[in-house]
């Protein structure tokens, strides 16, 4: 194996890092990520820190290996995909727009894991996400390419962590009031992304036809 194959690119490396950061906005998802989790106590909000990121990373881990060949098998468009991602945003938009007025953490203690859907996927691994990382696994033409890809990723889903994990100091910052006010401004803002989402998708069927 010719060792120059195995040689980092920096370029690529920064590249990914930045396009996948800004698509998955760690900073952005904190107040997310604070008012999904009110009724969980700071162990649970820890393990939930930890099983979303598990989660994005799997999904995109998924993709990056096999997402070409598992959407031409499953016959699924990004388009679709885009769909759906911004169906499940609308539905968290909803949440937060109109938490139940009794207990904000009733989904939680009803047993739904949050960390799952809609924290891990689709709001950290989603369309944007997943089709980023496919583009720049496609331009990689050698390992040392690949593995700067790689450590991308990784470097971005340990930001996305530590944002989470230490939403606490943020959480004693802006107080209950802020979390309320910041989640309704979330809620409008996840729908507004959401129909963005459906509405590239169907500009894209009605230019290119339904595949």
């Amino acid at each position: 194996m010719d060792l120059t194959d195995l040689q980092l690119d920096a370029t690529l490396f920064a590249q990914a890092f930045v396009t996948v950061t800004v698509i998955m906005d760690p900073v952005g998802n904190v107040p997310v990520f604070l008012a999904l989790t009110r009724g969980l106590d700071r162990a649970q909000k820890r393990r939930a820190a930890w099983q979303a990121t598990g989660v994005a990373a799997g999904v995109i881990a998924l993709f990056a290996l096999v997402g070409e060949q598992l959407i031409a098998l499953l016959g699924i468009s990004f388009e679709a995909l885009q769909v759906a991602g911004g169906l499940l945003l609308i539905l968290v938009a909803l949440e937060l727009l109109r938490p139940a007025p009794d207990d904000p953490g009733a989904e939680v203690a009803k047993g739904r894991n949050v960390a799952l859907v809609p924290l891990g996927t689709p709001l950290l691994a989603g369309p944007g996400a997943i089709a980023a990382t496919m583009l720049y696994v496609s331009q990689s033409s050698t390992g040392g390419q690949l593995i700067s890809v790689a450590l991308a990723l990784l470097a971005v889903h340990a930001i996305v962590f530590l944002g989470m994990r230490f939403s606490g100091i943020i959480e004693r910052v802006l107080k209950e009031n802020g979390i309320e006010l910041v989640s309704r401004l979330l809620g409008f803002l996840l729908a507004a992304i959401a129909v963005q989402l459906i509405a590239s998708a169907v500009a894209d069927w009605i230019r290119f036809g339904v595949s």
